[in-house]
Parts: structure tokens; C-alpha cells; sequence
């Protein structure tokens, strides 16, 4: 059975309370494709589909996985490759 369409769909003003933003950057998001959004009803309004901002939340928690190891690596310290070896 399909889901109903008020949960599946949400409003820019939903959506940016949700992810803290304003509804103009939600708008951004949409017009960037990194939200799937569409114009819906009579007269036409911005929905985005609720996965698409679990999708959304899902990229940008890996993007800052990803840069927390990026940093992480970037400040470990590899003394094996500055101290010269000991002749034998």
C-alpha cells in the first residue's frame, strides 16, 4: 500500500526545521540536487520527499566522517619516516 502522500512529502518549512536551516537554503538544496524536490498541487509548492532528507542526513553525517579521519591523519605523527635509521 502507498504511503500517504502528507507523510511522504514535506514542505521547505518542514524540511528546514528539521535540518536547522532556513526554507531559502532548503530551496538552495533542492536547486543544488542534493534534495529531490518537485512542485506539487494546485497552485504549485515546493514538496521534498521525506527519504530524500534522510538521504541527505545520511551524506552529510559520511562527509564529516570522513573529514574527522582526514583531520585525524593529517595531525598523526609517523616518526619512522623522520628519524634516520640506525646503521647496523
Amino acid at each position: 500500500m502507498p504511503e500517504a502522500p502528507a507523510s511522504r512529502y514535506l514542505s521547505p518549512a518542514q524540511v528546514a526545521e528539521l535540518l536547522d536551516l532556513e526554507p531559502d537554503e532548503v530551496l538552495e538544496l533542492i536547486a543544488a540536487g542534493r534534495l529531490r524536490g518537485a512542485r506539487l498541487g494546485a497552485p504549485a509548492r515546493w514538496r521534498v520527499e521525506r527519504a530524500s532528507v534522510e538521504e541527505y542526513l545520511v551524506e552529510q553525517h559520511e562527509d564529516s566522517r570522513r573529514r574527522a579521519l582526514w583531520r585525524e591523519s593529517n595531525a598523526a605523527s609517523f616518526p619512522e619516516l623522520w628519524v634516520p635509521r640506525r646503521e647496523r
